[in-house]
């Protein structure tokens, strides 16, 4: 035992001297480069002393970063995130000063510019060397992974729970958001997801599920973490009530829409014991919250949904290693945009402006915070962990569901997961890896693209009002637009749609190929005589436009060539809506009943032998209505756990749906979740009832929001 503790020094200490003496080369170099940074005297040092000088002012910002680093971030815990991923570089550039002003006789010396770009080179360098010295020791890797768990273990005994058996496996549910089934089969099968199919071959099952007639982030999520996606019909919607437009990515909306689930459910969510919600629109009901859309508006210290930024970014090292990558990948998406428009494909949309920032920050920025929080999250042995990966969906949404920019991505994507796995290996408790996703994408050209107008162009000349010569473009409502915003304490806002102004013009709101036409002045939802009587053209223009696929007033569907269907008469819509696959009437008629359904729902055309649908946003992959891919996500799980449907081969409909087999399997793992510091016995939620529990904290209940 003794000779292996010296040996596992020895080796520690080796490490330590090697990145010490690659810090030390690496300040030489860079003295020799750089004309604003000195490492000698006035007078002139000998290359011995230089070289002295260069260890001493290396050991000083290595200790200074270990130690002082972590404490001057958690400090800055409400400046924006995405500003404190700028400060780090800054912060950074301040303590190599502070380690030249540590030298001996004033030998080291940098302008302030300078020793940003020293800091920033060398914190790269040292984690680059202490990675490289990893991968050639996976033992080394492996025995700090244990001695981490170990750790924690000892901890929750001395915390009182000696005595109790191995405790119960916990769930770690993984959302590639946006990666459809079949998209997901195809990966495997193209080699693109070793990861992921080496599970399909060994250890998992997986089927396909579908969604509501909402078929987008904001819907689905909602019913799989809080169990009811009730009166949500799109991803965004007008409210006559209030007057209102809510948007599912909206940090307003997105805790009013929490707020009324949990009052619909009478329950927290999935996650209300012991869970950790990360990167998602809602929270589960989780105490362990880091880039939570629902509490990303809230202020305070004890109540932040920006920690995990917190977190990750308290090694100087994590910023260098992601910010070189974030600029990898903004020069990547322009590249990939330019040869778009030098082959001329068809369909294309802009990609300009701020996206390349917007798609680096979900495929870069995102990914590795939630994915160093789940790794948190699993060492520390919590019972539940709910995360979501964006970066396919937003990449898919610009660059269309098939191609080569998707394909880098899901492979990086599957490289995550393969770390992901890693580390359960050696967590304190069992880890089983449910993966899922909320819905897919279906290819086609937009609606602007393809008829020269926008759906809210059409609506206008229906109803007889002015069009203007110059179509709009409808912004893409995509989940990555909303956390970059949230990460820069900006709510996201709709200008004018947000709340409509005072009129009769009718509200169109576009969400993926689904559309919502409200008319503001008339009190509740509008019959279809009455919309004839006020607009005669109106229906018929729109049901008969070739980029429409069917229309939903006052439980009535008409499609093209005068096709009316009433909802109530058995097997009627189902003859009419039969092209957009099986279910589309029934959740159609669901939709029907929800008390905030729009005057008009439009879907737009679907082409069964394409899988092409037309987006009313400036989207060329796209969901949130019926029609192909889009709404047939997948939910993959391990063989362990029962079949989440209710007979062999049958397929989870509706979200909500899926929030009832995931309450399943956390009870299969050994009865409810269990905390690890709870013991045997009768499971009971340790903590006391309170109003509005797994919601927003009351005031005086500060809820724990970080990652550690």
């Amino acid at each position: 035992m003794w000779r292996g503790r010296w040996r596992t020094t020895g080796s520690a200490l080796l490490r330590v001297i090697i990145v010490w003496a690659v810090s030390t080369l690496t300040m030489l170099a860079l003295a020799g480069i750089l004309p604003d940074f000195r490492l000698q005297s006035d007078d002139g040092d000998s290359i011995t002393q230089i070289a002295l000088t260069a260890a001493w002012g290396a050991g000083a910002f290595g200790l200074l970063s270990a130690v002082v680093w972590p404490v001057l971030v958690r400090a800055l815990l409400l400046v924006p995130a995405l500003v404190l991923g700028l400060l780090v570089f800054f912060l950074n550039g301040s303590l190599l000063l502070i380690a030249l002003s540590l030298i001996p006789a004033w030998r080291g010396e940098a302008a302030p510019e300078t020793a940003v770009v020293v800091a920033a080179v060398m914190s790269a360098v040292a984690s680059a060397t202490s990675t490289a010295l990893a991968v050639r020791d996976d033992e080394a890797y492996r025995r700090r992974l244990y001695r981490l768990a170990d750790r924690r273990r000892r901890r929750q005994r001395r915390a009182g729970a000696s005595g109790a058996g191995d405790p119960a496996p916990g769930l770690v549910f993984l959302q590639l958001d946006g990666v459809g089934y079949e998209v997901l089969r195809g990966a495997c099968a193209g080699g693109l997801m070793p990861t992921v199919a080496g599970w399909l071959d060994r250890s998992h099952r997986i089927t396909s599920w579908r969604t509501d007639w909402s078929s987008q982030t904001g819907a689905s999520q909602l019913g799989i973490l809080h169990g009811s996606n009730f009166d949500v019909p799109a991803f965004r919607w007008y409210e006559k009530d209030t007057g209102e437009v809510m948007v599912c990515n909206r940090p307003t909306s997105a805790a009013e829409l929490q707020r009324r689930a949990v009052a619909r459910t009478g329950d927290g969510g999935l996650l209300t014991l012991d869970g950790a919600s990360r990167g998602n629109l809602f929270s589960g009901g989780a105490d362990q919250l880091a880039l939570v859309l629902s509490v990303s508006a809230r202020r305070g210290r004890a109540n932040r949904s920006r920690a995990g930024y917190f977190a990750y970014f308290s090694d100087p090292a994590n910023a260098v290693r992601t910010a070189v990558s974030f600029v990898a990948e903004v020069v990547r998406e322009i590249v990939q945009s330019l040869r778009a428009r030098i082959r001329r494909d068809r369909p294309r949309v802009s990609r300009g402006g701020l996206y390349p920032l917007i798609r680096a920050f979900a495929t870069v920025v995102e990914r590795d915070v939630v994915v160093a929080a789940v790794i948190g999250d699993m060492l520390a042995g919590r019972a539940a962990v709910y995360a979501d990966l964006v970066a396919y969906d937003e990449v898919a949404h610009h660059s269309g569901p098939r191609g080569r920019d998707t394909d880098r991505v899901l492979a990086r994507l599957d490289r995550s997961l393969a770390l992901i796995a890693r580390v359960a290996e050696h967590a304190p408790r069992e880890y089983r890896i449910v993966l899922l996703s909320d819905h897919g994408q279906s290819p086609g050209e937009t609606f602007l693209g393809r008829y020269g107008l926008t759906l809210k162009d059409l609506v206008r000349a229906g109803c007889g009002l002015p069009v203007s010569r110059r179509a709009g473009r409808t912004r893409s409502g995509a989940e990555a637009r909303a956390a970059v915003l949230a990460a820069l304490h900006r709510p996201v806002e709709e200008g004018e749609e947000a709340r409509p102004g005072p009129g009769s013009d009718p509200v169109v709101l576009a969400s993926g190929n689904l559309a919502l036409i409200s008319f503001p002045d008339v009190p509740g939802r509008a019959s279809r005589e009455r919309v004839e009587r006020a607009h005669p053209a109106l229906l018929a223009t729109l049901a008969n436009h070739p980029g429409v696929g069917f229309l939903l007033v006052d439980g009535v569907v008409l499609g093209p060539g005068g096709a009316v269907a009433r909802l109530d008469v058995p097997g009627e819509a189902e003859e009419l809506l039969s092209p957009f696959g099986p279910g589309a009437a029934e959740a159609v008629r669901r939709t029907d009943a929800f008390p905030h359904v729009a005057d008009i729902m439009v879907n737009s055309a679907y082409d069964p032998d394409t899988g092409a649908v037309h987006a009313f946003e400036e989207q060329i992959g796209s969901h949130g209505g019926l029609g192909g891919e889009q709404g047939h996500p997948f939910l993959m799980w391990p063989t362990v756990l029962s079949e989440p449907g209710t007979g062999a081969g049958a397929e989870p409909v509706g979200a909500e749906a899926v929030h009832r087999v995931l309450r399943r399997w956390l009870r299969e793992a050994d009865g409810p979740q269990v905390p690890l510091g709870l013991r045997p016995g009768p499971v009971q939620d340790p903590r006391p009832e309170r109003a509005g529990d797994g919601i927003l904290p009351s005031d005086g209940v500060p809820a724990r929001d970080e990652t550690r």
